[in-house]
C-alpha cells in the first residue's frame, strides 16, 4: 500500500518537485531500502504520469544531493546509497548554508502562513489598478529574478515576492511577508538548489506576474498557489 501511495501520478503543475519529493519519501520511508534499485526510468515515468526527462532530472538532482547512485553494466541502474545523508544534509552542498533542520511543526506553520499571505497578496495585487510605475517595477523584478545566478537567486526571488506584496497597497502586509519569507528562506537554505526547480520557478513567476498585470485575479491566485506548492513539496521531501 505504501508503494502504491508513493508511486502514484503526481500533480502536473509541479511535476519535477513532486517527483523529487516522492522519490525522497520512498527512500526515507524504506520503501526502496539502502542498496536497492529504483524501478526503471520508464516505469517511474508511467507510474508518476510524467515524462522520462522529468524522472531523469529528478534522479540526477537526488544523485547530486547524495541520496542515489547510478551504476552501469548488466546489473546497472539507479540505486539508493548504502548510507543515507542525514536530515538537512543539503546544508553541506556548495552554496547552501549549514543549519539545523526545523521541526515538522515549524515547517508546516511557515508554509501555512506563506500560503495565506502570498496567495492573498497575488489575488489582491491583480485586483488593483496598477500605475505605469508599478507595472514597470514588477516586470523589472521578474527579469532580475529570471536572470539571477544561483548565488543571487534566493535574494532576487524574495525581492519579486515582496514587490507583489507592496503592490497590494496595505503597508502592514509587507512586514508580515518579510518575516515569513525569512523563515521560509532559512528552511530553503537547508536543501539543495536544484537547477530544474529554478527553471520551473521562473516559468511560474512569469505566469504570476502576467496574471497580475492583466488583472486576472483568479489566475494570479492559482498560479501563486501552484508555485508555493512546488517549493513546499521539496521542503517536505527533504526536511519533513
Amino acid at each position: 500500500m505504501a508503494e502504491s501511495a508513493l508511486f502514484r501520478p503526481v500533480r502536473a503543475g509541479n511535476a519535477f518537485e513532486e517527483t523529487v519529493a516522492r522519490l525522497l519519501q520512498t527512500v526515507r520511508l524504506g520503501i526502496v531500502a539502502p542498496g536497492e534499485a529504483l524501478p526503471a526510468e520508464r516505469d517511474l515515468a508511467a507510474r508518476f504520469s510524467v515524462s522520462r526527462d522529468t524522472v531523469r532530472e529528478a534522479i540526477r538532482s537526488l544523485t547530486d544531493a547524495g541520496f542515489l547512485v547510478s551504476r552501469r553494466g548488466r546489473y546497472g541502474g539507479t540505486f539508493v546509497v548504502d548510507v543515507l545523508p542525514s536530515r538537512g544534509s543539503g546544508a553541506r552542498i556548495e552554496g547552501v548554508a549549514d543549519a539545523v533542520p526545523s521541526s515538522p511543526e515549524e515547517l508546516e506553520d511557515a508554509l501555512a502562513l506563506r500560503d495565506i499571505l502570498e496567495v492573498g497578496a497575488a489575488r489582491a495585487a491583480a485586483a488593483r489598478a496598477l500605475s505605469a510605475t508599478d507595472r514597470e517595477v514588477l516586470w523589472s523584478r521578474l527579469k532580475e529574478s529570471s536572470a539571477a545566478s544561483i548565488e543571487d537567486y534566493r535574494r532576487l526571488d524574495s525581492r519579486l515576492h515582496l514587490t507583489i506584496g507592496e503592490l497590494v497597497g496595505a503597508p502592514s502586509l509587507v512586514p508580515l511577508l518579510a518575516d515569513n519569507r525569512m523563515r521560509v528562506n532559512e528552511l530553503l537554505e537547508e536543501i539543495p538548489l536544484l537547477q530544474p526547480n529554478l527553471e520551473h520557478s521562473n516559468e511560474q513567476h512569469e505566469a504570476i506576474v502576467l496574471a497580475i498585470l492583466t488583472g486576472d485575479v483568479e489566475r494570479a491566485a492559482a498560479a501563486m498557489q501552484e508555485h508555493l506548492d512546488g517549493s513546499a513539496a521539496l521542503l517536505r521531501g527533504f526536511l519533513a
